[in-house]
Order: C-alpha cells, then sequence, then structure tokens
C-alpha cells in the first residue's frame, strides 16, 4: 500500500467464475483499467423463482435464497455450500417506515399487522403487507442474465412525515466483515463500535451504492444500480439485530406532508475469492452508467505524474526552493487555502489574489509544481452582496429545516444566526452558508469568479471546498436538480473554464469523483483530530478501486508526523492508497525534516 502512490492501481485478474455479476453484456469493455481482465456475465438459465405460502425460493447457478414473509432468512453459496443467514437469529423488522429522529414504525404482521405473496410472472413474486402502522409492498425478483436477487421494497401510511422506507436484512453471519466505502473504505465487523448502530447517508458519508459481506474466501454483496442520483441510506446493526443491515430508500424533501416512500431496487448475489470482484463489477456499472470513458480522456497527463501532496501549504517562497532541491517539482501537488485579500472562509464568492500570493504562484508555476489556489463550491459569506440574489436557495436541513452552514465562535463551531438582520452581521466570525448548486444562476456566479481569478493568475488547476456535501434537504429540488446532481454540474462547468481546469476537491465519492481529478479525503470520522480505534479504520482499498482513475485522493490533515497521532494518520492514509501527503508550517520542515515527512520526499525523489 505504501508503494502505490503512483497512479495505476497494481492490476489484478478476476474473472466470472463464482461471481454475482451486475454488468449485462457479454463483450463490453469499457471502464477497464490496465492490467485488469473484464468480468463477463453469462445469462443464468438456471434461474427460477417459485411460491410456496408465504415462503419465496430463488434459484441461480451460484445462489439459493430464501424469503419468509418478505424477509430474507436463507442466502447460500451453491459452490461452497456456505451460509450467509442465520435464519432464526436477530429481532429487527423487516419492513419500516423511517420518521424524523430516526423514529421507525413497522409494516409488517405484528399488531393486527396481514402479509399475503403471491408469484405475478415466472421470475417475479410479491408481498403485500397491511398492518397497524402502515402498508407496503416488496417486490422480489431473480434476473435471469446475472443471477441477482432484485428486492424492491415500499412502504406508506396516512401519517405525514416519512422520511424513507427501510427493508432489513438481520441474522448476517458474525463471521462476514463488512467492506463498505466509508470514509474510503472500510473492513470491519458488524459488531465493531466504530460502525455498529450507524447511519450512512449516500453519498456524503456512503460513498458508493453498495456493500459487500466479506467471509474468508467467498461473501455475498448488495448494491443499486442507481443512476438517478436517488438518496438512500445504508443501516448498520443498531436496536433488534447487531449483525444486521438496513436499506434505506428515503423521500426527497420536504417531508411535512410525504406518505410514502419507495421505488429503488436493491441487488443481491453471492461471489467466491475476494471484494475486489464484486467491487470491480460495480466500478464497470459505474463506467458505462455515467459515461466515463469521455471524462478518462480529458485528464491531463500530468495528472499521472504527481507522486506527493501538500495540504494547507503556506504561501512562502522558501519552501518552494527548499521542495525543489529535494524533489521534482512536477511531481508535487500543493493545496493554497491562503491567497486572498480577504481572510480565508470570508467574503466567498470574491477571488483577488494578495501580492504575497501572486509571487508564490509564479514562482511555483515556473518552477513546474501543480498548485491548486482554493475556492468554494457552494459556501458563501452572508454578508457578501451576492447573498440577497441567492438567499431563497441556501441549504435548509431535512428534518430540523434550519440553514445548513456554519460560524467559528470563541473557538468553537457553530451554525448560521437564523435571524436574517444578524445572519450578515459577522463576518470576522466566517459565518458561511451553502448555496444549493442546483441554481443555474450561482453557478454562472462562482464560474465567473473563477473564470477571472484563473486568467489572472495563470491557472492550470484549482480547489473547490465542501464538493463532499450533498444530500437530501428540506429544499432537496431546485431547477428539477437535486443538490448532488447540482454539484456535479459545478464540478463539470468549472473545470471547463477558459481552456480548462484540473480540479480537486473535498471528499471523494461516486458524483464527485466524475468531474474532479483530485480529491482530498478524510478519514474515518477523525477530521481535524483522531478518534480512538482509528487504527481499526485502515487497510481497505475500496475507494480507490472504484475512483482512481478518474480521481487521485490525498490527505488532510495532521499529516506532519509530529506525534503518534499524526503518524498514525499518515499510516491509515497510505493504507488506503492516497497520495503520500503531508502537511507542513514552514521550510525549516523540508530541510529538516522528521522520520514521516523525510520518508515521503525519499519515496518521491526515488
Amino acid at each position: 500500500m505504501s508503494g502505490s502512490a503512483t497512479f495505476s492501481r497494481r492490476g489484478f485478474l478476476i474473472g466470472a467464475t463464482g461471481a454475482g455479476a451486475a454488468v449485462a453484456s457479454t463483450s463490453s469493455t469499457y471502464g477497464t483499467r490496465p492490467g485488469t481482465r473484464i468480468i463477463e456475465v453469462h445469462p443464468s438459465p438456471e434461474a427460477r423463482l417459485s411460491v410456496s405460502g408465504k415462503r419465496i425460493t430463488v434459484n441461480t447457478a451460484m445462489m439459493e435464497a430464501i424469503l419468509d414473509s418478505g424477509r430474507l432468512t436463507s442466502l447460500k453459496n451453491k459452490s461452497t455450500g456456505e451460509q450467509f443467514i442465520e435464519g432464526g437469529s436477530g429481532t429487527r423488522n423487516t419492513l419500516e417506515l423511517v420518521y424524523p429522529n430516526r423514529e421507525l414504525a413497522e409494516v409488517g404482521e405484528s399488531d393486527l399487522g396481514e402479509c399475503a405473496v403471491k408469484q405475478v410472472s415466472p421470475l417475479r413474486a410479491e408481498v403485500k403487507y397491511q398492518s397497524y402502522k402502515g402498508d407496503g409492498v416488496v417486490s422480489v425478483e431473480v434476473c435471469a442474465v446475472t443471477g441477482d436477487l432484485l428486492v424492491e421494497p415500499s412502504a406508506y401510511s396516512s401519517r405525514p412525515g416519512v422520511r424513507a422506507c427501510r427493508w432489513n436484512i438481520p441474522g448476517i453471519r458474525p463471521q462476514l466483515e463488512l467492506v463498505a466505502p466509508f470514509f474510503q473504505g472500510i473492513k470491519l465487523p458488524l459488531s465493531d463500535s466504530l460502525i455498529q448502530d450507524s447511519h450512512w447517508t449516500w453519498p456524503m458519508s456512503w460513498e458508493a451504492g453498495l456493500a459487500i459481506l466479506q467471509s474468508q474466501d467467498s461473501g455475498f454483496w448488495i448494491h443499486t444500480q442507481d443512476n438517478r442520483y436517488r438518496y438512500k441510506a445504508l443501516q448498520v446493526g443498531g436496536k433488534g439485530g447487531v449483525n444486521s443491515i438496513g436499506l434505506d430508500t428515503e423521500a426527497y424533501g420536504p417531508l411535512d406532508s410525504n406518505l410514502a416512500a419507495g421505488g429503488l431496487t436493491w441487488r443481491i448475489n453471492v461471489f467466491q475469492g475476494g471484494w475486489e470482484k464484486p467491487a470491480e463489477i460495480y466500478r464497470q456499472w459505474l463506467w458505462k452508467a455515467y459515461g466515463l470513458d469521455e471524462q478518462e480522456e480529458k485528464r491531463k497527463e500530468w495528472i499521472k505524474e504527481v507522486r506527493m501532496a501538500i495540504s494547507w501549504c503556506p504561501g512562502e517562497t522558501a519552501i518552494l526552493d527548499a521542495l525543489a532541491r529535494k524533489v521534482d517539482p512536477q511531481a508535487v501537488l500543493i493545496h493554497f487555502p491562503d491567497w486572498r485579500t480577504d481572510a480565508y472562509d470570508e467574503n466567498y464568492p470574491t477571488y483577488q489574489a494578495s501580492p504575497q500570493a501572486r509571487e508564490f504562484l509564479t514562482k511555483g508555476h515556473k518552477m513546474g509544481f501543480r498548485i491548486m489556489p482554493h475556492f468554494n463550491s457552494i459556501d458563501m459569506d452572508p454578508s457578501h452582496p451576492v447573498y440577497e440574489r441567492i438567499r431563497d436557495f441556501q441549504y435548509r436541513t431535512l428534518e430540523k429545516k434550519d440553514i445548513w452552514g456554519w460560524s467559528w465562535f470563541d473557538g468553537r463551531p457553530m451554525g448560521v444566526p437564523e435571524s436574517n438582520a444578524a445572519r450578515g452581521k459577522y463576518r470576522d466570525k466566517k459565518v458561511m452558508v451553502k448555496v444549493h448548486p442546483g441554481l443555474s444562476i450561482w453557478r454562472s456566479i462562482l464560474g465567473d469568479a473563477m473564470r477571472e481569478a484563473g486568467r489572472d493568475l495563470n491557472l492550470e488547476s484549482a480547489f473547490i471546498d465542501v464538493t463532499l456535501t450533498t444530500g437530501n434537504l428540506h429544499n432537496c429540488l431546485v431547477e428539477g436538480l437535486t443538490s448532488s446532481e447540482g454539484m456535479d454540474r459545478l464540478i463539470r462547468q468549472v473545470a471547463a473554464l477558459g481552456d480548462g481546469l484540473v480540479i480537486g476537491g473535498e471528499g471523494l465519492n461516486e458524483t464527485t469523483f466524475q468531474g474532479q481529478s483530485f480529491a482530498q479525503v478524510h478519514l474515518f470520522r477523525s477530521w481535524q483530530t483522531s478518534i480512538e480505534g482509528l487504527e481499526r479504520a485502515g487497510g481497505c482499498t475500496l475507494n480507490d478501486l472504484l475512483f482512481s482513475r478518474l480521481c487521485r485522493a490525498f490527505g488532510y490533515s495532521g499529516l506532519g508526523g509530529r506525534n503518534d497521532a499524526e503518524i498514525l494518520r499518515s499510516k491509515i492514509h497510505r493504507e488506503h492508497n492516497t497520495i503520500p501527503t503531508i502537511t507542513i508550517r514552514s521550510a525549516n520542515e523540508i530541510e529538516n525534516p522528521n522520520a514521516t515527512v523525510g520518508a515521503i520526499l525519499k519515496e518521491t525523489a526515488g
């Protein structure tokens, strides 16, 4: 892992045997990386579905699955005989309505509920619930092409405020580990305290719509082939079932009068070998679903040459000189935050360079360094004149409906003032609101500001902050776009400014990676300081496999190697295959490096 700083991930061979493929083509080679053989998909004529009473039995060449009253009670790999579900364990309800504040309402057979199961076609059945707190239907189907078990849950009630419909898979064997795209990839038992009873919303924290349950040399996986940016979430464990997974299909905000949720299909299949097999299938689907061959062709060749990064680099020219004496400047990516005439995180979207920053950028460009000045994608200062034009389109949170943003008072973070009079009075407190990127005029205003700065400073690249911050909102749709769709458009628009910009952003997920070339990524719930147990969150390169052909990850903060905590942070980043990254305060830390910084400089020079 520490040796994988180059752009191309080490190739691995994966075949169709034992993988429940999700790509409905037998000859396509889209999205394959050098050294990777396409996973071929063969039709599964053995696919069968039968109904007996309330039991649905699904058989394919690789898998046998049994659902009792809509609940998955058995999932077996037929080649190995391995059983992944302990059908008698777990008390979690099968189908639930999710309301704000994590309130759950069962849609099932208890408390006067009724369930009916009917086969409606040779490969499809429906489970219908009529219960005390709501009603629902779960469609169960088997795909004859891929052999996937397809489950589409939906539920409704006469009570307004429905946030989501959740279909649960309880009784997962405790020996299985969850491989999931949280913070660039985790591989942990479901019972681990880092993830037990945790809720992960797509795409900000659940960074791609898949989850893999891995045993020693096989497992099963769940994913959804959603290219419509539908909001969803993954619930890991919780009250009533430690070894369980909950799959949420969310309703768009506002929720006040919403009565129903559903309509998203979850695909389940078994595999043999390591988690890389199903992950590679999903990556291939991503490439086809979003036409990413075209994006790949747009990437600049120099992106591959970067071998180290500096986050939050001070604008001192002495740092450039010190670096140039030890490494090739063209191998170094520099995130440059404090370059404007305004203080950091104030007066966005005004972007005017200070004299010191001009000197740093001019010198750095001549030397060959790859420098990304820091802009912001959606955060803006409400004291800025532009605010009056867009104030009706600032993010409001899904449940509380308050303005989603932040400020900094007396050394502690706070929310945004809800007083209209006060909101624009505290520039020095770093008050920031988030503008919905579905708003065309915002993308145009930001684009104008970035284009002028790019022309003025002769930029080849730029960093736009908080690109990861999208999700379901009280004001979810603007101009028919979710914030995630809007962010994708925003990134692509700024990348196309002038003669084109190489874009870096904050965070990495399956929406932002499409237009970004670099992503500054966070460690597991350890943004500025590390949580206890962080060492268990490394060692998984899932997101690197999914995204690195288009977007390379580099580190965020606390990467100076000054103490044990910073040494661990560097180690975990390297285990995720991020570009080796340092955070420094002065040129002296380059001229007289500690062990961590020195090792990265030596590796980059080599």
